[in-house]
């Protein structure tokens, strides 16, 4: 290989390296950027704001406790709800800590609900994988209707409404099963008590 030869070829290297350090290091970084502040609902979290104040995500769940909340998930997330440590248990289903705490979650939600063990699904009783998610089934809301509706003062079928009001079919309409979504199904019992003066 002549001196020439490799001038040339070191120099078709350099300017390679200039142009996908161009393209990837600066234009494609920009264009996410951008793509990001034209969407911002999702770039920032997806934030739900009551008047004016954050009160949540649309994507992460988080903890509500009281008898006048709708409660969701477990979560294994960090010290629970905790978006810097998102994650599952990874306990086996024969892991007898895992089974301890299902039963432990089994019978405290029977007696916090009034129903027996049995009547409790597995979504009050497992943690997400994610630790985080913002959802519970159907027939996990339904069983907490009474107990929400009698600390708040409320009629349950006032209440079963909202609970099919923030309820979402599968996605696409055939992937996964239908969910609630607990922070807007816990913002709607909020606002129907403030409006009948609760």
């Amino acid at each position: 290989m002549t001196v020439l030869t490799l001038l040339r070829t070191s120099a078709a290297a350099v300017r390679l390296l200039l142009a996908l350090t161009l393209l990837l290091g600066v234009l494609y970084p920009a264009a996410v950027l951008l793509a990001g502040r034209l969407l911002p609902d999702r770039a920032d979290g997806s934030l739900v704001t009551v008047d004016g104040a954050v009160v949540g995500s649309a994507l992460i769940g988080q903890p509500f406790d009281g008898e006048e909340w709708f409660h969701p998930r477990p979560s294994a997330a960090g010290d629970g709800y905790d978006p810097l440590a998102s994650g599952a248990s990874n306990l086996g289903p024969e892991n007898a800590g895992l089974l301890a705490e299902v039963e432990r979650r089994r019978a405290e939600v029977a007696a916090t609900n009034g129903v027996d063990p049995a009547a409790v699904p597995a979504d009050a009783l497992t943690a997400s994988g994610s630790g985080l998610d913002p959802h519970i089934s159907p027939e996990y809301a339904a069983l907490q209707v009474p107990r929400v509706a009698d600390a708040r003062g409320l009629d349950p079928a006032q209440v079963e409404a909202l609970v099919a009001g923030a309820t979402t079919g599968p996605a696409l309409g055939f992937i996964g099963e239908p969910a609630v979504d607990v922070l807007a199904l816990n913002l709607a019992v909020e606002d129907l008590d403030r409006s009948l003066g609760g």
